[in-house]
C-alpha cells in the first residue's frame, strides 16, 4: 500500500480508496479479511485513528462489515454496484481525456477516431 504524505488527499481516503479498488477490481474477494487495524496501522506508520477512519468509511459504503473479535471482512459485491462504480470511473477518464484533447487541439472526430483504434486494437 502505497501513501503520499504530502497529498492533498487525507491518508484515510487513499487507504480507503487503495482497497476500495482492491475490492471492486476482485484482488479482495469476498469473505477475505482486511488486516487489523492496528497492524496497518503499525505497517504504515500512521495512527490507529486514522486506519479506523478508513475502514468505517469502507463499512459505510457496505465494502467491508466489521466481524466481532476478528477484524473487518469483505462483504458480498452486488454486480450491478461494481459496474456502475466502473462507469463512473470510465466517466471521469473519459472527461479527463476529452479536456486534454481540447487543450491539444484535438476535434470530436479524430478522438472519436483514437478512442475506436485504442479499443479495437486492445486485446
Amino acid at each position: 500500500m502505497k501513501i503520499l504524505q504530502n497529498s492533498e488527499v487525507p491518508i484515510y481516503k487513499q487507504i480507503a480508496a487503495q482497497f476500495k479498488d482492491d475490492i471492486m477490481n476482485g484482488v479482495m474477494r469476498e469473505g477475505e479479511y482486511l488486516p487489523s487495524i492496528r497492524g496497518l496501522a503499525r505497517d504504515l506508520k500512521i495512527s490507529v485513528i486514522t486506519t479506523m477512519k478508513a475502514y468505517e468509511l469502507l463499512s459505510d459504503e457496505g465494502l467491508i462489515s466489521p466481524v466481532q473479535g476478528k477484524g473487518y471482512i469483505v462483504n458480498p459485491q452486488d454486480r450491478e454496484m461494481v459496474r456502475e462504480q466502473h462507469l463512473r470511473l470510465l466517466e471521469q477518464h473519459l472527461q479527463n481525456a476529452m479536456e486534454s484533447a481540447k487543450l491539444a487541439g484535438v476535434s470530436r472526430e479524430e478522438l472519436v477516431r483514437m478512442l475506436t483504434v485504442l479499443y479495437d486494437t486492445e486485446q
